[in-house]
C-alpha cells in the first residue's frame, strides 16, 4: 500500500504533466494556490493522468478532423453507463452493393486523449480509406471520467462492465445505419483504451473477430483505482472476467442506402432474459498486443502476463521469439502462441518504446512515429481473421 506521501507526490507530477500537455495556464502574479490531494484524489490522478512520453510534445494542440477525405460522422449511443458520443469515418467513396458490407473496427483512446487525438495519431483513417473499413471512435465523457479515461478498473463498482455494454450498443447503432459486417468486428485502443478493448473482447467474445491492445492492463487485474495504480505497474495477478455468453446475437446490418431503427438489447437486459436468448460458445477472439519495453506507465509486464493468459484460455503454445526490425525503427520482439497451427495471439515487445502509438504521427502526445507502424500491424492481425470466425 502507498503512502499518503507517495500518493501526493505522485499527483503533483502528474498534475504538472497534465498542465505542460494541455498547454501553459496563466495564474495573477502573487496568487498563491494551494492543492489539497486527498487519497482517493491521489489515487485517481495516479492511475489515470500518467505523465505524457518524452516522445510526445509538452504542448498538445487540438487536433483537427483527421485530413483523410471521407466523412466524419458524429452520433450518440445510449446504453447503460449513459449516452456516449462517437464519431464514424467513412471511406471516400465506399458506396454498399446490393447485400454488401464491409468491416468495423473500433479504435478506443487513452487518457487525456479524445476519438479525434487517436485518429490523427494513429493515422487509422488513410489506411481504412485505403483498405476500405469504417471506423468507429466512441467518446469518454468528462463526467463519466474526469481524466477521459475509460473505467475499465471499476468492477467493483460495476462501471467498467456499464460501459463495455454501452460501447457494444454504439457498435450496434452504427451497424443499425451503415452497411457493417457484423461478422467483421474488432476492436483496439490504447492504454486505458487497451484496457477496455480487451474487456470488451473478453465479456462479449462471439462479437469480435479480433482485439488488439496496445500498452493496456488485462481488465480483469484491477477492480478500483487504487488497484489500478498496482495493476499499472504490473503488481497484480492477470484475470480475465467472466464471458456474456447469454447474450442476444446482434442486430442484422442495414440494407445498403437505408437505416435500421432496432437495435439490440443491452447486455443488461440480456442477462435477465438468458432462458430466452440463443446460447454462444464463450471462445475468445484472438489477440494482438503491442507494448514499449521503455513505457514507464504501464508496464510491459502486462503484455506478457495477458498474452500467456489468453493464450492458455484458447489452448495455444507459444512458438520461439524472434526479433524484427525494418529500417531505422524500433526493433520488435515477437512471440506467437498457436493453436492448431494458427495464431491466436501475438506479443510484439517494442525496443525503446515508450508509453505512445507506435509509428504514430510525429508532434502529437501519446505518439513515437520511430516504432513501427502499429496500425498496419493491428490491420493485418485483423484482416487475417476474416472468414475464419464467424458471429
Amino acid at each position: 500500500m502507498f503512502s499518503l506521501s507517495a500518493l501526493t507526490r505522485a499527483y503533483q507530477r502528474n498534475l504538472k504533466a497534465l498542465v505542460r500537455a494541455t498547454g501553459p495556464v496563466r495564474t495573477p502574479k502573487k496568487k498563491v494556490v494551494k492543492v489539497v490531494a486527498p487519497l482517493r484524489a491521489a489515487a485517481v490522478a495516479s492511475a489515470l493522468a500518467p505523465a505524457a512520453p518524452r516522445s510526445a510534445t509538452s504542448r498538445a494542440r487540438k487536433p483537427r478532423v483527421p485530413a483523410v477525405r471521407g466523412e466524419w460522422l458524429a452520433g450518440v449511443a445510449p446504453g447503460p453507463a449513459g449516452a456516449r458520443r462517437y464519431h464514424l469515418f467513412v471511406p471516400p467513396g465506399l458506396v454498399a452493393r446490393p447485400g454488401e458490407t464491409f468491416p468495423l473496427l473500433v479504435m478506443l483512446h487513452g487518457c487525456g486523449q479524445t476519438g479525434r487525438d487517436l485518429a490523427v495519431s494513429s493515422r487509422m483513417n488513410r489506411l481504412a480509406a485505403r483498405e476500405r473499413f469504417l471506423v468507429l471512435y466512441p467518446e469518454q465523457e468528462r463526467v463519466a471520467n474526469a481524466h477521459g479515461c475509460w473505467n475499465w478498473f471499476e468492477r467493483r463498482s460495476g462501471k467498467a462492465e456499464a460501459e463495455a455494454a454501452t460501447l457494444l450498443a454504439a457498435v450496434d447503432k452504427v451497424a443499425s445505419r451503415h452497411p457493417v459486417d457484423l461478422s467483421r468486428v474488432a476492436v483496439a485502443g490504447l492504454s486505458a483504451g487497451a484496457s477496455m478493448a480487451v474487456l470488451m473482447a473478453a465479456t462479449y467474445p462471439h462479437r469480435f473477430c479480433a482485439v488488439a491492445m496496445h500498452s493496456g492492463v488485462a481488465p480483469g487485474t484491477a477492480e478500483s483505482a487504487a488497484t489500478a495504480m498496482a495493476a499499472m505497474g504490473g503488481r497484480r495477478e492477470a484475470q480475465l472476467p467472466e464471458p456474456v455468453t447469454g447474450a442476444l446475437p446482434p442486430v442484422a446490418a442495414a440494407p445498403a442506402g437505408r437505416a435500421r431503427p432496432a437495435m439490440a438489447r443491452p447486455a443488461k437486459v440480456a442477462r435477465t432474459t438468458a432462458a430466452a436468448a440463443v446460447a454462444v460458445p464463450a471462445v475468445l477472439p484472438p489477440l494482438l498486443l503491442l507494448h514499449g519495453d521503455a513505457d514507464n506507465v504501464v508496464s510491459v509486464r502486462n503484455a506478457t502476463a495477458t498474452a500467456a493468459l489468453w493464450a492458455e484460455k484458447l489452448g495455444a503454445r507459444p512458438g520461439a521469439a524472434r526479433t524484427l526490425q525494418r529500417g531505422q525503427r524500433h526493433a520488435t520482439q515477437v512471440t506467437e502462441f498457436k493453436a492448431r497451427g494458427r495464431t491466436v495471439v501475438a506479443l510484439r515487445e517494442v525496443v525503446g518504446l515508450a508509453h505512445a502509438w507506435s509509428g504514430g504521427a510525429a508532434d502529437q502526445p501519446y505518439s513515437d512515429p520511430v516504432g513501427p507502424d502499429a496500425s498496419a500491424l493491428i490491420w493485418a492481425f485483423v484482416a487475417k481473421q476474416f472468414d475464419r470466425r464467424k458471429v
